[in-house]
């Protein structure tokens, strides 16, 4: 997922996209353990989107509301 789609999300939906990467690289990581993985490039994908998300998630919670 693009940064620009995910800075759209608000904290709850951004910690929701972090439980679902984490099922992911999770599954991806069993797949390569069993030798069962092709493409070895997506557990680093999935990893940096994971801590792309965790980034924003952070960053929007510091930021002051705009309330």
């Amino acid at each position: 997922m693009k940064t620009a789609e995910l800075r759209q999300k608000d904290v709850a939906g951004l910690q929701a996209e972090v439980k679902e990467l984490q099922k992911a690289h999770f599954n991806l990581r069993m797949q390569k353990a069993t030798q069962q993985l092709n493409n070895t490039a997506q557990l680093r994908q999935t990893r940096r989107a994971i801590a792309r998300a965790k980034t924003l998630i952070a960053e929007k919670q510091a930021a002051p509301s705009k309330e």
